[in-house]
């Protein structure tokens, strides 16, 4: 017999007598199955990889146990910090929905205590230059592209973006306490 169907035979007897029990074991650790077959089919996949046979038999219970512990506490170290960033991330939309809706909410009292929210508006844009205003207006009221923008007035497309880059900066400081409009006016 060939020492490559031996050490399959040795390898397949150690499997065999081993795996419901490290199985069993891995399971009480990381309680899904299909995790714990994954741990356990690794640990043996090292032992083939590390030459099993030259292991002894009162060596090789330790060495499974060890690596089978190990690998639970490498999997649980990783789904613990899976979760936890999971549930930061998870704090941080609650907590951006939470500022989301108290921003909405306030600002629909402001909404309904301006005498007139166009007026607010206008008064917006009427503060911007005068050709920054004259661009915006065709962007964003007429609904012109920049590139339509830029061959009407006979300027550069770049001069459109700084125009525009201009407007919003001084907009979104003109309507910093109307947040939700500057979002609805600048989308």
């Amino acid at each position: 017999m060939s020492n490559t169907i031996k050490n399959r035979i040795e390898f397949e007897n150690i499997y065999v007598a081993h795996y419901s029990r490290m199985k069993r074991f891995a399971q009480e650790y990381v309680i899904r199955e299909e995790d714990a077959e994954n741990i356990v089919q690794d640990v043996f996949l090292d032992l083939w990889e590390q030459n099993f046979l030259l292991l002894t038999h009162t060596n090789l219970f330790a060495y499974l146990f060890t690596t089978l512990k190990n690998r639970c506490i490498d999997f649980l170290r990783h789904k613990t910090i899976v979760q936890n960033t999971a549930q930061k991330l998870q704090d941080d939309y609650t907590k951006a929905l939470q500022i989301k809706f108290q921003s909405l909410e306030a600002f629909d009292e402001q909404l309904f205590s301006e005498s007139d929210i166009e007026t607010v508006i206008q008064n917006a844009i009427e503060s911007l230059p005068e050709k920054c205003r004259e661009i915006f207006v065709l962007n964003k009221i007429e609904g012109k592209k920049q590139k339509t923008i830029a061959q009407e007035l006979n300027i550069s497309i770049n001069t459109v973006e700084n125009q525009m880059a201009i407007a919003y900066k001084k907009l979104k400081e003109i309507l910093k306490d109307h947040i939700p409009l500057l979002i609805f006016l600048l989308a």
